[in-house]
């Protein structure tokens, strides 16, 4: 099988590493022809993925219209709010018989649309069975490094999930399916906007019980939106819900906990992604997240407060200060 992988940052490049090994003919995708062509002279991406070598069977490549039509898997890795622009470079070709699979996690800002969506909508010829996302708490850093990560591939066709199960599943990289494809991108998207808060919990120099309170009612919040816009709530509970939300609120490799912490010590949001080599997609998805949930009709006070943070440049002690004092409420409302 031919696959290729759209986005040379970690996660894109891990993944292509992952399926050469496995002994697939991938091509990384880089979106800069002057990074793809250092990359490919170096192999490795010392960028990203500083000493993880590419094997013979992977090479990159700048020209994403070929790479389209010579692949029989996609697998999208570039950011979210990217996903767009880079799908029009090949949204006119025929696509029978290819599996697109999405791995970034986000919502696309003014449209409040799931990156399967995306997909759907900018692709004519893709059909919904053709569409999966891999999701759950892999941070490149020890996926490259073969330390034990699972996951679930999830798409609406219990067959394409399975099948891209087979492919990327390895000794090391466990790979389960679903079919609840609306949940697991939820899941995976939002939980990006409570590592944010944990991280300012953990900036301004809260305690475990501040941080606990936050994943658990984060963990409430997806639960409510996920069910919404038509998902399953049991899958809240699975990889790519509780499971990736503890590890992005907790890890040392999380960007967006990364990012929080530093804006609970009091920088400003500009000042922290300048210094930033990557993408901390729970930045922009807490943009379209607010205003979807505003649209349906979701209450989501976590993830208002940190738009209100980023967005609105209230200051993190208040915006801690209003989630605590709100009206006392049970559990389960």
């Amino acid at each position: 099988m031919n696959i290729a992988v759209l986005g040379a940052g970690s996660w894109g490049t891990t993944l292509a590493v992952l399926l050469a090994k496995k002994g697939y003919q991938v091509r990384l995708w880089a979106h800069r022809p002057e990074f793809a062509a250092q990359l490919e002279a170096e192999r490795e991406n010392s960028r990203y993925l500083k000493g993880i070598h590419f094997p013979e069977n992977l090479h990159v490549v700048d020209h994403l219209r070929n790479l389209a039509a010579w692949s029989q898997m996609i697998v999208t890795a570039v950011p979210s709010q990217a996903l767009r622009e880079t799908l029009l470079g090949f949204s006119d070709l025929p696509l029978e018989g290819k599996i697109l699979v999405n791995v970034a996690k986000g919502i696309e800002i003014g449209t409040g649309k799931r990156m399967s969506e995306v997909l759907l909508e900018v692709l004519p010829a893709l059909q919904v069975s053709q569409v999966a996302a891999l999701y759950g708490p892999s941070h490149a850093e020890e996926v490259s490094k073969e330390q034990p990560t699972t996951v679930v591939a999830s798409s609406q066709s219990l067959q394409t999930a399975e099948k891209v199960q087979e492919i990327f599943h390895t000794n090391t990289f466990r790979v389960y399916v679903n079919t609840d494809i609306i949940g697991v991108e939820i899941a995976g998207s939002v939980k990006n906007i409570i590592a944010i808060a944990a991280g300012i919990s953990d900036g301004i120099g809260f305690g475990d019980n501040a941080k606990a309170a936050i994943i658990t009612r984060g963990l409430a919040e997806i639960s409510r939106l996920c069910l919404k816009l038509g998902g399953d709530p049991l899958t809240i509970s699975g990889l790519s819900g509780i499971g990736d939300l503890v590890v992005t609120c907790l890890s040392r490799h999380s960007r967006n906990r990364y990012v929080g912490e530093e804006i609970g010590r009091g920088r400003s949001l500009d000042e922290v992604i300048s210094q930033m080599n990557m993408v901390a997609e729970g930045v922009h998805t807490s943009k379209a997240v607010y205003e979807l949930s505003r649209a349906v009709g979701v209450e989501m006070p976590i993830t208002q407060a940190v738009y209100e943070m980023l967005f609105e440049g209230k200051p993190a002690e208040q915006a801690i200060l209003d989630l605590m004092t709100r009206d006392p409420k049970q559990e389960r409302y």
